[in-house]
């Protein structure tokens, strides 16, 4: 009996010591290298979106000056550049010169008429001295003479018309710019005022911005605006107007903006653009920084213990590569700034300086 109860207590013992140790906790290990950035606070433009259409400056039409002419010459296309002067069609000017010739021999004609009238005059007055011609008679030679005078006149103004229905029959570029438009056709017959060609006057275009009557306080002359093309381009440009009146349809007012050359940008496109109207301080973070899930943006806060937490923000204003953080960060956190789209909440990560690059996460355990 002695022995059994020895055996008792002694066997709690043993088993304790054959027991396995526990293993100590382990770490956990990080899930990716990344870097990380704190917000920063700086002034940013507050810029006013608009759509509008991109318009020639001026458009001048170009226009037939004579009536029933054939067009002998076409020299210009759609496109070219044209200088002031220059020659961009011809009529036949044969029937114009006839006429002008027709003119000058009634000028002829009238300045013979009028010699012979104001020799008659002189004659009738030296007459009237000796008594020889009655007062009538140089009251009849007197009023010849101004008959004839104002023939000769008639005559000249009919040569000038006919000289200058001659300069008519070259079609001249009224200014700077290139054609837009064409409508002349070799052999055609037009007539006065009919369009021949439409011209971009210097060739300068300008933006018909369509801004709403509520955001049109914000606008005014000499604001600088960027303008983006289709091709991606962005044109840099001012405002010149800010039309007077507001469309009572549309509720939106035209600002017109002048734009600066470039071969992207063509009449009739429409086009996005942004105004300068202010600034204002701003939060910011690079654009990489911030993560667009399920239709939200986030980003990553690393704590002391190197651990990630996953904070809503709202995004803002965007200016080169940063982009506002609106609201949700107090502006002292430490962000992940590169690597954050392969991050979940809680992960735990390896910092390092922002020369390094971030890896990837691994794949598999």
């Amino acid at each position: 009996m002695i022995v059994a109860a020895m055996t008792f207590v002694a066997s709690p013992t043993a088993a304790a010591q054959a027991a396995p140790k526990e293993a100590p906790a382990t770490a956990a290990k990080p899930a990716m290298t990344v870097t990380v950035a704190r917000p920063t606070q700086a002034n940013w433009p507050i810029r006013l979106v608009a759509n509008g259409n991109i318009a020639a400056w001026q458009e001048a039409v170009i226009g037939a000056e004579v009536n029933g002419l054939k067009l002998n010459d076409v020299r210009v296309n759609v496109g070219d550049v044209v200088a002031r002067g220059q020659t961009l069609a011809t009529f036949a000017p044969e029937s114009i010169r006839a006429e002008v010739a027709q003119q000058t021999a009634g000028v002829v004609e009238a300045e013979a008429a009028l010699a012979e009238a104001q020799a008659n005059l002189e004659r009738s007055r030296r007459l009237r001295e000796s008594g020889m011609v009655s007062l009538q008679q140089l009251t009849q030679s007197e009023t010849a003479a101004r008959t004839a005078a104002a023939r000769l006149d008639a005559a000249k103004a009919a040569r000038e018309s006919g000289q200058l229905r001659l300069g008519f029959t070259r079609v001249a570029a009224p200014d700077d710019g290139v054609i837009s438009a064409r409508s002349a056709t070799i052999g055609g017959v037009v007539n006065a005022g009919q369009e021949l060609f439409r011209m971009i006057r210097k060739n300068r275009l300008e933006w018909r911005a369509e801004v709403t009557s509520t955001e049109l306080a914000r606008v005014s002359p000499g604001q600088a605006v960027s303008v983006s093309l289709p091709s991606g381009a962005t044109i840099v440009g001012k405002v010149r107007v800010v039309a007077p009146t507001v469309d009572p349809a549309s509720r939106n007012a035209i600002v017109y903006v002048d734009l600066a050359a470039n071969p992207a940008a063509r009449a009739g496109m429409y086009v996005r653009g942004e105004f300068a109207v202010g600034a204002a301080a701003a939060l910011s973070l690079p654009q990489q920084a911030v993560v667009l899930r399920d239709g939200f943006s986030y980003v990553f806060v690393v704590d002391s213990a190197s651990r990630v937490s996953q904070v809503k923000v709202q995004a803002g204003r965007r200016e080169g590569d940063r982009v506002e953080i609106a609201s949700g960060l107090k502006g002292t956190e430490s962000v992940v700034a590169s690597g954050a789209a392969f991050l979940a909440d809680g992960d735990t990560v390896r910092v390092v300086s922002a020369g390094a690059p971030a890896s990837a996460p691994k794949q598999g355990g």
